[in-house]
């Protein structure tokens, strides 16, 4: 691993700074918005395969702590050795924890989102002494639902017809499966999608390095937290679900997780993409997500 920068910040909230360090297979980037005066730990924004662009909205209401974000490997500035290769949590979550130790290490509070969340789980499963809170929002952990057959039917099929047959008809069936309200039925993998409903592509590039439908569609679904080394972490663990997306996949996700860890998911407003402001066209509340954010990290929800 390279040495990350020296930080030399004043004391007061500054612009991102940006820094890079080395992983097997990858070399991994990470913004940090510094608040040197703060007395509150670092505060971790995680997404998956969403970077670091999209929790710039979300970051702006933390100003009175540090911040840092990244790019998991494989997406935007964080480049893979083999960018067709599929990453696994346990990849994603040692390259947060080199992150963490770059900034002399934990405990941080760490926020993260979809396949961050997974990502999230395993890192407190390898390495609890990394964080003192974890907000796991909404991960999409299909392997604990009871429908769980169906529902990694369906995410083998959005791989395959990557594949086949390119990234739009692969994104069409990503976003209405991801946007289904309630059980998966078993005939859903069958069910013809056109991208051109979602103004997706329909031609194919040829290109087979998507981050999503590619690299980490499987791995993030199928992927089995490890509930003993969760219960026996000393990370406080808070599962959280949007008020909008009760019956989806993410959400049953965070239920389940939540159900064999012997918590509730706490509810965050809006939905999936509660806490963007505009990042990727998606608009949610982020004032009132962030708000809802703070009550966690303090322990008053």
């Amino acid at each position: 691993m390279t040495e990350a920068k020296t930080l030399t910040e004043p004391k007061t909230l500054t612009e991102p700074k940006t820094q890079t360090l080395d992983a097997p297979g990858a070399t991994i980037t990470f913004d940090v918005r510094s608040n040197d005066s703060s007395t509150e730990p670092v505060l971790v924004l995680i997404g998956s395969p969403m970077g670091a662009a999209g929790f710039a909205t979300l970051a702006g209401h933390f100003a009175d702590r540090t911040v840092v974000t990244y790019d998991p490997r494989g997406v935007e500035r964080s480049r893979k050795t083999d960018d067709t290769a599929e990453s696994t949590p346990e990849e994603h979550a040692d390259d947060v924890h080199r992150v963490i130790s770059a900034l002399g290490g934990g405990p941080v509070d760490l926020f993260a989102s979809s396949g961050g969340a997974v990502n999230a789980l395993a890192l407190v499963a390898r390495h609890p002494e990394d964080m003192r809170t974890l907000v796991a929002h909404e991960p999409p952990t299909a392997q604990l639902l009871a429908d769980r057959e169906n529902a990694l039917a369906a995410t083998e099929d959005i791989q395959r017809t990557y594949q086949r047959s390119g990234f739009g008809p692969a994104m069409a069936k990503f976003i209405v499966l991801v946007s289904h309200n309630g059980p998966i039925p078993a005939d859903f993998a069958d069910q013809p999608v056109d991208p051109a409903m979602f103004g997706l592509p329909t031609v194919d590039d040829g290109t087979r390095n998507d981050p999503l439908v590619g690299q980490n569609i499987i791995t993030c679904t199928h992927f089995q937290p490890d509930f003993d080394a969760l219960r026996a972490a000393s990370t406080r663990i808070v599962l959280a679900a949007g008020a909008e997306s009760e019956g989806t996949l993410a959400h049953r996700g965070a239920e389940a997780v939540a159900e064999r860890l012997g918590t509730t998911p706490v509810t965050f407003p809006s939905n999936h993409a509660g806490f963007l402001g505009g990042e990727y066209g998606q608009a949610g509340e982020p004032e009132a997500f962030a708000a809802k954010l703070r009550e966690v990290l303090a322990g008053r929800a």
